[in-house]
């Protein structure tokens, strides 16, 4: 019995030894249990297939099935728990019907975290109204703020005149259906666009309107290149 509890420890060690040596480390924390996870585990599978940085980029995607607020505290207390130092960590959050102040106070919290430790940095990676715009961004430059019922019902249109079925929230492939038949540097290029054009406002003034662009610039960086660049700009 004392063998085994050794070797457990050891190969406990040797884990985290290996994650530490990770140089890219990101945290994201979803509020939805489903779609976002779905959508980025994408990108982290992507990743681990790169030769160049699998060994450099860690990718931790937490669902934690809350709110504006609550998600940065889940996200903070996990840092906490597990002595996280070092990173980006990111939330992932709707506006829906929550209090403005509440959808706001997640960028708030985050500068005021971020001024603690510069090495493990807290974004807000928030969508007005729904995860759905940003989708939307793949195929359209959109810009009427409706209800995030009619963001599905602009997708679902979509899906059935690509002959791509319907389009449900929580459906496996998304990832492969925005870069297949979307644009997704279109989409960055679009994101962009409209938090620049709105940068006298607060997030929940910015309807609609997502950050999520900025976590996928990040991560779209150690993807292979033949998915890559399909993402970054080219430079001359």
């Amino acid at each position: 019995m004392p063998r085994r509890a050794k070797s457990r420890n050891w190969k406990k060690q040797r884990k985290i030894g290996y994650l530490e040596k990770k140089k890219h480390k990101f945290y994201i924390f979803c509020e939805g249990q489903q779609t976002e996870p779905l959508y980025f585990a994408a990108f982290r599978e992507l990743i681990e297939r790169n030769p160049i940085y699998r060994d450099m980029v860690l990718i931790e995607i937490i669902p934690c099935q809350s709110e504006t607020m609550r998600v940065i505290h889940a996200a903070e207390e996990y840092m906490t728990e597990h002595h996280i130092m070092r990173g980006q960590v990111w939330c992932v959050y709707d506006k829906d019907s929550f209090p403005a102040d509440h959808f706001n106070g997640v960028v708030y919290h985050a500068e005021k975290l971020n001024q603690a430790n510069p090495e493990l940095q807290y974004h807000a990676a928030w969508s007005n109204e729904c995860i759905e715009f940003w989708f939307i961004l793949h195929f359209a430059y959109y810009t009427s703020n409706n209800h995030r019922s009619e963001y599905v019902d602009f997708l679902k249109g979509r899906f059935k005149q690509l002959g791509l079925g319907e389009y449900r929230k929580n459906m496996r492939g998304i990832f492969d259906i925005l870069l297949s038949h979307g644009n997704p540097k279109l989409a960055i290029r679009y994101a962009r666009r409209i938090i620049e054009n709105s940068a006298d406002k607060t997030p929940a003034e910015i309807a609609p309107g997502t950050k999520v662009y900025e976590l996928v610039v990040e991560m779209a960086k150690y993807l292979p290149e033949d998915i890559k660049k399909y993402f970054v700009e080219e430079s001359f």
